[in-house]
């Protein structure tokens, strides 16, 4: 069964900037990512910037982004093998 690696939010950013995420804002420790659609459709997600992100939290940004993005694209990043 894959595990969950350990990430920080700095990684989590380089991350998401390979599927055209960008930071829009930063209030306190929290990044706010965001990516724009052709037609105008805006896909937002909110990153904390820490050192490492407890597991609970890398699995709730890894839902919330399976929303935007396909899960086999994005397994890799977040799972070892």
């Amino acid at each position: 069964m894959p595990k969950l690696k350990s990430l920080s939010g700095d990684e989590l950013i380089d991350i998401f900037s390979r599927f055209g995420f960008e930071i829009i804002s930063q209030k306190g420790s929290h990044v706010k990512l965001r990516r724009v659609l052709r037609k105008g459709i805006r896909e937002t997600l909110t990153i904390p910037r820490h050192k490492e992100l407890d597991k609970g939290t890398l699995r709730a940004i890894f839902r919330q982004a399976l929303k935007y993005i396909p899960e086999g694209d994005l397994k890799a990043y977040f799972y070892t093998e």
